[in-house]
């Protein structure tokens, strides 16, 4: 398969999985958006740019806090998401917040267009991680701020999938290995030529029930390669099964650990 075919096929993919989350909004989501506000000086009056903004968890709060005086621009490329967003906004009376819908990692924006920019547990769908953070440098003005978050290398379930796959001779790649440690974080923005890069860690892991936690429906999100596309409906039913079984056996009287160590990231536009 070409790999621009691919990559049409995978934004499909992550469109229709957020698409279907129509009550998205809940503690866990929101809990795991807010704290990259903290890292960052939001000041009345500043252009915000909120990059994958989702239901505008992230938007909403920033402007409420820069005022009217201030704009906040979300873009998202999931529709329902954006309705969601728009719905939130409306019945708080705000008008400071501009939604677009198109795809976050190839909008463009003038130079020095923002004070801040931010994308929560977002940047590891793009296809081109360094490229996004090179446009992002120049849509921020002078002294401006990026801020994102993202999960390390051993969250989200992916090494116990990855080491299943392993075992019948598919390599899988997870999708957070790209931004996987504080050190690629921080490699990545500096490469790109930002300054005073700080790394914060949070653990927003869980216990989920065992018997969801057992369920994996053969999804793999990667946005370079997917091999589990080319295996077989009986293959698939038997990683299944393996998946299924390993969850249980590494299960505690809590249930099944959900893994999320969550990075927030700043860095600094000279």
């Amino acid at each position: 398969m070409q790999n621009s075919q691919y990559e049409q096929q995978y934004k499909k993919k992550v469109i229709d999985f957020f698409d279907s989350r129509t009550s998205y909004d809940n503690d866990y989501t929101i809990h795991r958006a807010l704290p990259l506000l903290d890292l960052v000086q939001l000041k009345k009056g500043q252009k915000v740019l909120d990059m994958a903004t989702g239901t505008g968890i992230i938007a909403i709060a920033v402007s409420q806090i820069i005022g009217s005086e201030g704009k906040v621009t979300g873009v998202d490329f999931s529709s329902v998401m954006l309705a969601q967003a728009q719905q939130k906004i409306e019945e708080l009376g705000l008008q400071n917040i501009e939604l677009i819908e198109a795809d976050a990692e190839y909008i463009d924006f003038n130079d020095e267009s923002f004070d801040i920019i931010l994308c929560s547990t977002a940047i590891v769908y793009f296809k081109d991680i360094p490229a996004a953070l090179r446009k992002w440098y120049h849509f921020l003005k002078p002294g401006g701020t990026v801020g994102f978050s993202c999960c390390s290398e051993e969250s989200c379930g992916a090494p116990l999938i990855i080491e299943i796959c392993n075992k019948h001779g598919i390599s899988l790649t997870s999708i957070n290995e790209p931004t996987g440690t504080p050190e690629k974080c921080h490699h990545l923005l500096a490469e790109v030529g930002f300054k005073d890069i700080e790394v914060k860690t949070q653990q927003l892991g869980f216990y989920r029930n065992l018997e969801q936690a057992k369920e994996w429906n053969g999804e793999w999100f990667h946005p370079r390669e997917n091999p589990l596309l080319q295996v077989s409906s009986e293959q698939m039913a038997q990683l299944k099964a393996e998946y299924s079984q390993k969850t249980e056996a590494e299960a505690t009287e809590q249930g099944a650990w959900y893994e999320n160590l969550t990075f927030f990231i700043t860095a600094r536009k000279v």
